[in-house]
């Protein structure tokens, strides 16, 4: 019988010294390095450097302009200022999703008044589209200023008695502070009902106003942090412009804990398999037909309603794919021991049969 208690043990004190060399030698190299400061320091351990290195957006000018086809139409002007570090552009990310809501994003085009390359380049990734405005093999530096213009369909909520617009014109994805943001919004109506808050999401603070018109309302706030934004709130009138219908559809991933567990789980059990006596031949392929089934059904439901393209990965999804990780990982066990099984029996007969002979 194996010695189980010596294995816990041994396993214990593994752990105990991965654990201590992975927080405790951070911690000892801090006191150390901060035991004899350089001459001249107070001692006091320096504040950290900024990630922007210096870089900053001086100034972002933000034009939305409400169309009575239920369009909203956006022009950026961006002042980037590169410092002495050259990089080949500057990218925006403008959201086409959120939670189970859809937009389009349309007709980006670029330009540059202080002669920047201004090649545009669009990608969608996760929840964004990646406007990527450069040359991969120029880089630029100092002050540049860059306009993108755009266009964002879907994007107006209909109620039954008037209809909103809810959007962040500046986006919170920019890793650089911004010293002084406007932005402007232009509809067909008069614009009795409009807000705008900055900040970081959950901690915002009502933005100024710098001009009131009865079309247009100028929004400006000043000393903006990494990764704040200023978002617009408008409330139109029913039928002041035409709204489209707002599209839905579920996210990708819609699992919580429960299911990622369950995959995490059957992702550690694959490597434990080979050290563990082969279960019996219709396991494996047992528990991935039960994890095909799973997916199909999970997967069924959004494809049923939404189409072909709208399936997600929910907990019975990922519970299916635990299945059927595991399931395949057993099958490949067992068709790993059958063939070196056959492999020992075949070495072994022609062993025998060399000695016969002599």
């Amino acid at each position: 019988m194996p010695d189980v208690p010596g294995r816990v043990r041994r396993s214990a004190i593994i752990a105990g010294v991965l654990l201590f060399l992975v927080l405790g030698l951070p911690a000892c190299a801090g006191r150390e390095a901060g035991a004899e400061p350089a001459p001249g320091a107070s001692g006091v351990a320096p504040p950290p450097e900024p990630a922007y290195r210096g870089e900053s957006i001086p100034a972002y000018d933000v034009v939305l302009t409400i169309g009575t086809d239920g369009v909203l139409y956006v022009r950026e002007t961006i002042t980037y200022d590169f410092d002495r570090a050259g990089e080949h552009g500057i990218v925006r990310h403008v959201p086409f999703r959120r939670g189970d809501r859809l937009y389009e994003v349309r007709g980006v085009s670029s330009s540059s008044s202080t002669g920047a390359p201004a090649r545009v380049r669009t990608t969608r990734f996760l929840h964004d589209v990646q406007i990527s405005i450069g040359d991969r093999h120029r880089e630029v530096r100092g002050r540049q200023a860059y306009v993108i213009e755009y266009e964002v369909r879907r994007v107006f909520t209909p109620r039954a008695d008037h209809d909103d617009l809810l959007w962040d014109a500046i986006g919170t994805n920019w890793d650089v502070p911004i010293g002084n943001a406007a932005v402007r919004v232009q509809a067909p109506v008069p614009l009795r009902h409009a807000t705008c808050r900055a900040g970081a999401p959950g901690v915002t603070t009502r933005c100024l106003r710098d001009r009131d018109g009865p079309y247009a309302i100028d929004f400006v706030q000043n000393a903006l942090a990494p990764h704040e934004g200023m978002r617009i709130r408008v409330r139109l009138p029913k039928h002041a412009i035409a709204v489209p219908p707002p599209r839905y559809v579920p996210p990708r991933w819609t699992g919580h804990w429960t299911g990622t567990a369950v995959l995490a789980l059957g992702l550690a059990a694959v490597p434990l398999l080979a050290r563990r006596p082969a279960p019996p031949r219709g396991t494996g392929a047992g528990l991935a037909a039960a994890g095909t089934l799973l997916v199909v059904a999970d997967a069924g439901d959004d494809v049923a309603a939404s189409g072909p393209w709208a399936f997600s990965l929910g907990d019975r999804c990922l519970a299916g794919l635990a299945l059927m990780i595991v399931g395949a990982g057993i099958m490949c066990v067992r068709r790993t021991r059958s063939a070196r099984y056959a492999a020992d029996d075949r070495q072994g007969g022609l062993q025998l049969a060399g000695r016969d002979v002599n």
